[in-house]
């Protein structure tokens, strides 16, 4: 099962949990869209486009379909950002602009960290810059455990 934390400062969620399965697998699955679009995606929120540019400097972006949830007052959930950094099988991290924070141009940072052990990859994930964001900031709260949990599913298969 996921864990989450929330560091003292509110800037920055840290998600973590044991997958399964060697980091190389976990890494595509992060960075490959047509996986993504398999396994990101929930009947809450269905992935309606991802596109990845796996390298340093890549663009990548995300689109739903309108959605159940709403966030911010927003249910058509886009966000986007640059790969900045890129690390195969062990980190990647990129910057995050989503149009459900309250300022639609601030910029966060998702950062994964993938570290092969035993058996498995233990998968981090944190997401900084968001101090200014506590609506936003609670529902990635309530949504990185999750997405870990799909990835952990998808990856063990």
């Amino acid at each position: 099962m996921a864990t989450l934390a929330i560091t003292p400062t509110q800037d920055a969620i840290v998600s973590e949990i044991f997958i399964a399965a060697p980091a190389q697998r976990i890494f595509e699955a992060l960075t490959d869209p047509k996986q993504v679009m398999t396994w990101w995606t929930s009947e809450e929120c269905r992935i309606e486009r991802f596109e990845f540019e796996a390298r340093c400097g890549g663009k990548w972006r995300f689109q739903n379909t309108k959605s159940r949830l709403s966030v911010n007052g927003v249910s058509n959930f886009h966000c986007e950002g640059e790969v900045i950094e890129y690390d195969p099988p062990r980190l990647l991290a990129y910057t995050w602009i989503s149009s459900w924070h309250e300022d639609k141009s601030r910029r966060t940072v998702v950062r994964y960290e993938l570290t092969q052990e035993e058996g498995g990859t233990q998968v981090k994930v944190i997401h900084s810059g968001l101090a200014q964001e506590s609506v936003a900031r609670e529902g990635y709260s309530g949504g990185w455990p999750g997405v870990l949990e799909r990835l952990k599913h998808f990856t063990e298969k």
